[in-house]
């Protein structure tokens, strides 16, 4: 049995399943919600952000690990002999890798990556890394090959409407007008660590998530098989649905995993984002 445990921030946005499949912890981030402080995933949820909003129209402040907390999560299970290996959201979106890097640094079997991803696509680096402890890959080698999946992680969303993302200052007055105007769906594509858009889609939102799904999917060469995750910010439980089946009649994955995202990409991103998640062959173009 491996003496290998992943880790990770709360924001990669793994079922409670998974986690257990796999034996992964979680530290959680923080989130500012109004006046009080809340711990991601603990005693907030996304449906609660979503009904703050709805009230109030605010949004919440999602606040990373201090240097204290990575340190008090990592003790006791270096106390019990592990060797963790432990996985951050994006360096460019957080200062979390950075304070939890420092924090490893107390310790000598503390190894910690910058996924330079968020959501399931970090994910998809920790069940491979936990995949690879199990197979009886020692810490430094499985370190080295995940630095060479991380480039290769396709992570995309569509979102359906651009207020979270404009009152959270990552979309202007004026494109969020013409996009609202035309119905435009942005799709935000994470690569080299950042978000951007990728494409913009036109149309009903049921709609625009087929045709991105069979985009994703037009080139299953270049496809990873082993699994796909198809995480949402609370959409229609029918929709996802018929969209999960849609990647399953596929056949291209061994599995296929519906998990919805946590507090971190609803604050940005807001309800009714949708995304599917996969490693591909070869690294993003």
């Amino acid at each position: 049995m491996s003496n290998i445990i992943i880790t990770s921030d709360s924001t990669t946005d793994l079922s409670p399943e998974l986690r257990t499949r796999y034996g992964i912890k979680l530290l959680p981030l923080g989130v500012v919600l109004g006046d009080k402080l809340y711990t991601d995933g603990v005693d907030l949820t996304p449906d609660d952000i979503y009904a703050h909003h709805e009230k109030t129209g605010q949004l919440p402040k999602t606040n990373a690990s201090n240097i204290d907390d990575c340190i008090e999560f990592f003790r006791p299970l270096v106390d019990e002999g592990k060797t963790v290996i432990h996985f951050t959201i994006s360096s460019e979106m957080s200062s979390n890798f950075n304070n939890t890097r420092l924090a490893a640094e107390e310790f000598d079997n503390v190894y910690v990556i910058d996924s330079r991803n968020l959501s399931t696509g970090g994910g998809l680096l920790m069940v491979a890394a936990a995949e690879m402890a199990a197979n009886g890959m020692q810490a430094e080698e499985i370190i080295k090959k995940i630095a060479d999946l991380i480039p290769c992680v396709d992570a995309s969303f569509v979102i359906d409407n651009l207020e979270y993302l404009h009152k959270g200052g990552r979309c202007s007055a004026v494109a969020m007008f013409g996009a609202n105007l035309l119905k435009l769906k942005p799709c935000i594509q994470v690569k080299d660590g950042k978000m951007d858009v990728r494409k913009k889609y036109r149309g009903k939102y049921s709609v625009v998530l087929k045709e991105y799904i069979e985009e994703q999917l037009s080139n299953p060469d270049d496809i990873i098989c082993d699994r796909v995750f198809i995480t949402h910010a609370g959409c229609d439980a029918q929709m996802v649905n018929e969209l999960v089946e849609l990647v399953k009649a596929k056949g291209i994955f061994k599995e296929v995993f519906m998990t919805r995202a946590g507090c971190t990409v609803s604050a940005h991103c807001g309800a009714d984002t949708l995304g599917i998640l996969f490693i591909r062959k070869s690294p993003l173009a």
